[in-house]
């Protein structure tokens, strides 16, 4: 499978399955939202689930696309940056949270104030995930 083709089949969606590998080194699999940039995939996360402890001990992942209906799959397999953590609500990783928001849901929140603030309270990062392979087929 093409990577170029698989990633320009990915713009279209926004909810995957982000799979990470356990201490012990079996899976774990979380439903989440992405959007594609530029090539690599940007994922919003809290600091305390196990995906992100996952990915800051070992940031190999693989992201599960699937459209059960036309029996089309890919999984991407490559590596996870983390953001720093939001600390504030007007620091980088804050405003980056609220673009990739605006980005993936297409439209604004209707209270960025609120927004901000549950995203420190959340202790919301960014994941970016570039991947290197994919498996699968497109119909």
């Amino acid at each position: 499978m093409d990577l170029a083709a698989a990633l320009t089949y990915a713009v279209t969606g926004k909810h995957g399955v982000l799979i990470t590998l356990r201490e012990d080194g079996r899976p774990q699999s979380s439903d989440v939202a992405f959007l594609v940039r530029d090539g690599t995939f940007v994922i919003s996360l809290t600091d305390t689930r196990a995906k992100t402890h996952n990915m800051r001990r070992d940031p190999r992942v693989v992201l599960h696309l699937t459209d059960p209906s036309t029996w089309t799959y890919l999984s991407f397999d490559g590596t996870a940056s983390l953001s720093p953590v939001a600390l504030a609500t007007d620091d980088a990783t804050n405003d980056a949270l609220v673009d990739h928001y605006e980005k993936v849901a297409k439209q604004a929140h209707p209270d960025w104030d609120e927004y901000r603030r549950a995203m420190v309270a959340e202790q919301r990062l960014l994941a970016t995930f570039t991947p290197t392979s994919v498996v699968g087929q497109i119909h």
